[in-house]
This record gives structure tokens, sequence and C-alpha cells, in this order.
């Protein structure tokens, strides 16, 4: 059994997303060991990138600071080796495609596997692609983690049949961001996943509050939260451990 779906076992998981190396390597390290503590039960790391398609305004500000911060991927890949021998958390990348082919996929994975990367989230990867990285992910055990948006329809079925790790259910259209209610019907989207899977699957995309976590954990066997963390990050810098350390407590207790 994997480390992800080990990480469900205990009823709903919470999933934290922080964008690594902002404000700087060392908070993120930080971090990443106060989320853990705190009852995160999956860590998503967004690698920076200076075009994240799919981020919100947020994130996007977030990418940025750590980039001109100048964090790399290399640098992250040290942070996560470090970081794995104090905590056992599944640790997910989230990044994009340019950057895999830029480092060179074989080696990204290789890499992803020496450090303990336990999956990859690239949110511009369409399904019908998945090849272009499928096969290094298999060869190096990386969960590479679908998408799927509530536009998918009848591509479910067939996203979930060949699903690895969690199924990542967007429940929102359009960027990352904080949403004050969310419309989507998230309980038709997972009812087809589980009719198709055994792989669980996670909703995120707009989900802040204690309440709207409960609420869509009733769906999914867990909740993804990244830009309502970010935000924290980017208001509180170097001093925001204190802060996610209760916000993750208090989603975390709204799941359970």
């Amino acid at each position: 059994m994997t480390r992800i779906s080990e990480a469900f076992k205990n009823g709903k998981a919470f999933i934290a997303f922080i964008t690594g190396g902002d404000p700087d390597l060392e908070t993120t390290e930080k971090l990443l060991y106060t989320m853990s503590e705190a009852g995160a039960d999956i860590i998503e790391i967004g690698i920076p990138f200076s075009d994240p398609i799919a981020e919100g305004p947020v994130i996007q500000a977030a990418s940025h600071r750590a980039l001109e911060a100048g964090c790399t991927t290399d640098k992250l890949f040290d942070l996560v080796k470090k970081v794995r021998k104090k905590i056992d958390t599944p640790i997910v990348f989230m990044t994009y495609i340019n950057p895999v082919y830029t480092y060179g996929k074989d080696k990204f994975m290789s890499k992803c596997n020496e450090v303990g990367i336990d999956g990859i989230i690239v949110p511009d990867l369409p399904y019908e692609e998945k090849g272009e990285l499928a096969p290094e992910c298999d060869k190096y055990g990386v969960d590479l983690i679908s998408l799927i948006a509530p536009t998918s329809h009848e591509r479910i079925s067939m996203i979930a049949k060949e699903a690895k790790g969690f199924v990542y259910c967007v429940s929102s259209l359009g960027v990352t961001g904080v949403r004050t209610e969310i419309t989507t019907d998230v309980g038709a989207m997972t009812k087809l996943v589980r009719e198709n899977t055994d792989v669980p699957c996670a909703i995120g995309f707009g989900i802040s509050t204690p309440e709207q976590a409960a609420d869509m954990a009733q769906h999914a066997d867990g909740v993804i939260v990244g830009s309502a963390i970010v935000r924290i990050v980017g208001e509180n810098g170097r001093d925001s451990i204190e802060p996610v350390r209760e916000y993750v407590k208090s989603m975390k207790a709204a799941l359970n």
C-alpha cells in the first residue's frame, strides 16, 4: 500500500497546498513540518512557475515571490529529501508540463522517487495526453494524479478507470481561489467517479472554510485547500507558521 492510499484509511483526508519557496525555503520547510503535525494527511507543494495557468491571483503572486526569492526545482527536491527524514506524510508536487520537460521527464521522475515524492499533479496535461508522462511515473513509482473538472461529463468514467493515487475533483470552473459558495453538483461528479474506480476522490478549488470543507467531505474521501493557506502565508510571511498550524487544525477537525 502506498503512502497516498494509507492517507485515506483514517477517515476523511485533509490535503493542504503551499507554494514551494514562498516566502523562502526555510519557511517552506517549517510549514511542511507544521502542517504534518497539525493533521494534514497529504501535502501538495506547488513548484513555482512563471506561467501557472490554472492558478488564481493568490497562488500566482506566491509563485512570483518564490521565483524572486530564488526557488528552483532542484532546491525543492533537496528540501523534500531533508524533510523526508522527519515526516512520513505523503507529499505531492503540483507543477506544469513545461518545467518537467525542461528538467527532463526521466530525470524528474527519478528524482521524485529518490527524495520521496509520492505523486504529481499536472493541470495542463489533458487525460488524452497522459502518455507523455505516465510511463516515467510508472517506472519510478510516482502516482500521476488525474484531474476531473465539472465540464468533463462523459470523460469522467474514462479518466476514473485509469486513476492513480487519488482523483482530484475540481469543484469550480475557472482558476484556483477562494469561493464564497460552490454551486457545482459535486455529488454527481464523485458518484460517477466511485462507480468506475476504488481510488479515493478528493475535492479542491475554492474551499476555504471549515463549513465548506465539512460540506464537501460528505461527497468525497478528502478535501484539498490551497489558496486559503497560501493567502495566510502571503499575509504573514515568515510569521505564518502558527496561523497556518491553527488553520490546518480547524480544517482537519471539520472533516472529523
